[in-house]
């Protein structure tokens, strides 16, 4: 019999299969059409201080093997999360709970993140690094190391969590993020979070969306969060949770191999909302043929 378990940073998953930010809402809504408690843990949709509506629509273009999207971080807000979305979904629930949390300004973070601490439901604290900084012309603290560790450092001073920084691809040197964030106290790396990408409309010919350009994701992107992976692991210590294009039980397998502890399923949830589940499923079949009895034994196979 095959084991799929892993950890992280001390939380055990009974696999490593996790719903992204953003594509599987709070979680609950899809306990409604399949048992969630097959999923090792799910990501909640990013979150803010303050309640966003987020961008003006339309917000999502199809594309070849992917999509475009400028959501615009809609949420509730906060305290809304904490005191509604976390316990709806925890009565539903038993894994492991991913808080995502995003802003706009150093205290911004630091405000959410220490808000979050607080709540015994949330195991990981994802930070999402992505977003524009406010208070430094709109660049991503993604962008600039010194940026990134700045904001680690921060959020570490106020939470017990472990706390995995979400990473942007769209960088020169993905290495240079990743040991900042390292340098900063991180517990581990998520990655990657979307490229960037734009559709015209041929009839009204202007963009697809009213953002005009948003983040691209879906099966495309696959190879190029895994040449990302294999950099990062081969870069820092930490572990990793692989994101960018799965959307089989084969690609979990080749991103651990990559350097990922786990792995997150993101645009395949919206054309296929059984996807996670699917692919807990196949898993074991999948290990089976590969000859993998052990998860974690192939977790940087690739490097060696």
């Amino acid at each position: 019999m095959v084991n799929t378990k892993v950890n992280l940073c001390g939380v055990e998953l009974i696999n490593p299969v996790i719903p992204a930010s953003g594509t599987f809402g709070f979680g609950y809504e899809f306990n409604d059409i399949y048992d969630i408690n097959v999923l090792g843990g799910i990501s909640l949709k990013g979150t803010t201080k303050e309640a966003r509506f987020g961008n003006p629509t339309p917000r999502i273009a199809e594309c070849t093997s992917g999509l475009i999207n400028s959501i615009g971080l809609q949420n509730p807000g906060i305290d809304k999360v904490i005191s509604e979305e976390i316990p709806r979904l925890r009565k539903v629930y038993n894994n492991a709970i991913i808080a995502n949390i995003s802003g706009f300004s150093v205290d911004e973070y630091v405000y959410c993140v220490e808000k979050i601490n607080a709540v015994s439901d949330v195991d990981i604290v994802e930070v999402n690094i992505s977003c524009p900084n406010v208070h430094n012309g709109g660049m991503s603290f993604g962008t600039e190391p010194k940026n990134a560790e700045a904001v680690t450092k921060a959020v570490k001073k106020v939470t017990d969590k472990p706390v995995f920084i979400k990473l942007t691809p769209n960088v020169t040197d993905i290495v240079s993020i990743a040991k900042a964030c390292e340098q900063g106290g991180a517990d581990g790396i998520s990655l990657i979070n979307t490229s960037q990408g734009l559709r015209i409309d041929l009839k009204k010919r202007r963009p697809v969306i009213a953002n005009k350009i948003g983040g691209f994701s879906g099966r495309a992107i696959f190879p190029i969060a895994l040449k990302m992976i294999y950099q990062v692991y081969e870069a820092v210590k930490l572990p990793i949770i692989g994101i960018g294009g799965v959307s089989t039980a084969e690609d979990v397998l080749e991103m651990m191999m990559a350097g990922a502890t786990a792995v997150q399923v993101g645009a395949e949830n919206l054309v296929n909302p059984y996807a996670c589940r699917d692919i807990v499923n196949n898993l074991p079949f999948v290990m089976k043929k590969y000859n993998v009895n052990n998860l974690t034994d192939i977790i940087g196979e690739a490097h060696k």
